[in-house]
């Protein structure tokens, strides 16, 4: 299999032309489908507080949910770093395997500290998100970064979209149990660990040289000493001498990334937004848990996934060929959209009715969706092709750091103790704060672009021009 993928990905790489960029392509989007196809996962939380599992609602709350959050800080960072060293395909068949892993872990596990084991494999494979958006650019041209971006983005959609509708119609129409449910998760994942293992493995990295990379160790060494300690002690010397200089340049790309203050600020909103649309999402199940009437209710988990992810699809498409002046009017629109989202998770927080949660929901994933959107283009627009990895595997990084923290503080602490609704209405005032932060960015951005305008280049008014002419002195 191994030499097949070598062989294949000749002509794959970024310098290549034609129609080579089809078949990475369209193995990447056969992955990020059945990675995401997963009809279980709307309703994980009536699978661990009902009789497959027997989790109190505490339990699911304060302790496994919790886990997925904490393991994801701590590995994102080995993740990150060993992504582009490994260069992304070893990194896209592990995500496949812990996904495996995770889902046979809950499906033939039971108590607290197994479920907390399939929920820690699980973030080993969200942390390697990763390496799926990164490793197409290292295996086609640049000039096709855009169409291939757009199509393993919405595979990725489209697979979540696709089995949260399926697990909503088995369960509301083929009276399927949710246990087998996630036999079907398990199956889809098992054909995307095999998709993932069809794909092309590239000759080259995008953050390292290429002489950093391919180092030949029977270079300057001797074939007496290949296997002797000399010759181990100078693989480890040139080890770390890549990792060095990786560590170099990571920290001089960081720099000059975000030294624009306008790169900087749709970066705080990617994080920002990311923490928030995490914590939403982890724990959105608990409340609509909580709204549900109490007899003869089915739940419609699946359909409301199914509906926001279509419908921030769209907004997304929508929202890129809308014609704006972004780097003018965008904060602004990321205020207002901030501010809107805050209102909706108000009501989902103070709500006693299951449908109007379920609506409430749908608008804020389809917003976020679509902002997140604008802050991804406009990310890309400030800062090289080679620094994407780096910058989004940042913004990531900080916002699982802040989800952390929040989760720390609004769930694990014993002193508060609140409920779900608390919860969320502490959410929407942490959208709130960050919606008064960008309206008052974007206010002053619109006035000051206004007032340089009026301005001259020297920083005075415009003098008049019409003065009559005078002749130099002889």
């Amino acid at each position: 299999m191994m030499w097949f993928c070598r062989d294949w990905s000749v002509g794959l790489q970024p310098g290549s032309r034609g129609r080579n960029w089809v078949f990475p392509t369209v193995f990447l989007c056969v992955y990020g489908f059945f990675s995401m196809m997963r009809p279980s996962e709307p309703f994980l939380t009536d699978f661990l507080t009902g009789p497959y599992k027997n989790l109190t609602t505490q339990q699911v709350t304060k302790q496994v949910i919790p886990t997925w959050a904490y393991s994801n800080l701590f590995l994102l960072i080995p993740v990150f770093l060993v992504t582009d060293v490994l260069r992304y395909k070893p990194l896209i068949v592990l995500q496949a395997l812990t996904f495996i892993l995770a889902f046979i872990l809950l499906l033939f596990s039971s108590g607290v500290v197994l479920t907390q084991c399939a929920l820690f494999a699980y973030s080993m494979g969200t942390a390697a998100d990763t390496a799926y958006y990164s490793y197409i650019y290292s295996v086609v041209h640049p000039q096709y970064y855009q169409r291939v971006t757009s199509y393993a983005r919405g595979a990725v959609l489209l697979g979540y979209a696709c089995g949260s509708l399926l697990g909503q119609l088995l369960v509301s129409l083929g009276g399927i149990s949710l246990y087998w449910l996630n036999v079907i998760t398990l199956n889809s994942v098992c054909l995307a660990l095999l998709a993932a293992l069809l794909l092309p493995m590239p000759e080259k990295s995008l953050f390292l040289r290429e002489s950093e990379m391919d180092y030949n160790p029977s270079e300057n060494v001797t074939s007496s000493s290949r296997g002797s300690w000399v010759w181990v002690v100078r693989c480890l010397r040139r080890g770390r001498r890549v990792v060095a200089t990786a560590l170099r340049r990571l920290a001089l790309d960081c720099k000059e990334c975000y030294s624009s203050v306008t790169v900087l600020f749709f970066c705080v909103w990617s994080a920002m937004g990311k923490c928030g649309y995490y914590q939403i999402t982890l724990y959105v199940q608990l409340l609509w848990e909580s709204k549900q009437p109490p007899y003869n209710f089915t739940a419609y988990n699946g359909g409301v996934e199914a509906m926001a992810t279509l419908s921030g699809s769209v907004a997304s498409i929508a929202v890129g060929h809308l014609a704006l002046e972004w780097t003018l009017w965008g904060e602004l629109v990321l205020g207002v959209f901030t501010a809107l989202s805050a209102g909706v998770l108000y009501l989902m927080s103070m709500t006693s009715n299951i449908w109007v949660c379920y609506i409430c929901y749908a608008l804020f994933k389809t917003i976020y969706m679509e902002l997140i959107t604008i802050c991804t283009f406009q990310i890309a627009r400030g800062i090289s092709r080679e620094r994407y990895a780096l910058v989004f595997g940042v913004n990531s990084f900080v916002g699982i750091v802040l989800q952390s923290l929040l989760t720390a503080i609004v769930v694990n602490t014993k002193t508060l103790e609140l409920t779900i609704c608390s919860q969320f209405f502490i959410y929407a005032s942490y959208f709130s704060a960050l919606a008064v932060l960008f309206l008052s960015r974007g206010v002053y951005t619109v006035f000051h672009n206004q007032l340089v305008e009026h301005v001259t280049p020297e920083g005075l008014p415009d003098r008049r021009t019409d003065l009559p002419q005078v002749s130099p002195l002889t």
